[in-house]
């Protein structure tokens, strides 16, 4: 590969895919203000629609953001962060809003000594052992 030429492939998503169930007279209405010029297509438009009903709800996010103690945004634990937590002796209560990491080099067993409780409120992105690992401690 040529040295200006990034393989963007191995970069992970930013988002998540999630699936709706839609009537199809919303749909119609969906489906015509693409038609008309309005949003660029149907995936457009309810991003739109969501960022609206956040935009709506942001003082009760906002206060639940601080009474819950959550990290808003994307937070990303390393084997050093993890090791770093199990060498001090802490138990880590992890509340996340938005998206959780945790390196694919975490093993389940530092994953397990070292994270009490995991709640995320978005995507959790970690390898199949560590999350199965840690199944009875994800809210």
């Amino acid at each position: 590969m040529a040295s200006n030429v990034q393989d963007i492939r191995s970069k992970g998503p930013d988002s998540e895919k999630i699936t709706i169930n839609l009537g199809y007279v919303d749909l119609g209405h969906v489906d015509l203000l693409v038609q008309e010029g309005f949003y660029s297509n149907r995936t457009d438009f309810i991003r739109t629609a969501i960022r609206n009903q956040i935009e709506r709800h942001a003082d009760v996010v906002r206060q639940a953001v601080t009474r819950k103690s959550v990290d808003l945004g994307l937070r990303h634990f390393t084997r050093a962060d993890l090791e770093a937590a199990r060498d001090a002796g802490q138990m880590l209560d992890v509340r996340v809003l938005g998206l959780a990491t945790i390196a694919q080099d975490v093993t389940p067993e530092l994953a397990r000594a070292t994270i009490a409780s995991l709640t995320v409120l978005g995507a959790l992105h970690a390898s199949a052992a560590v999350k199965s690992a840690l199944a009875d401690r994800i809210k």
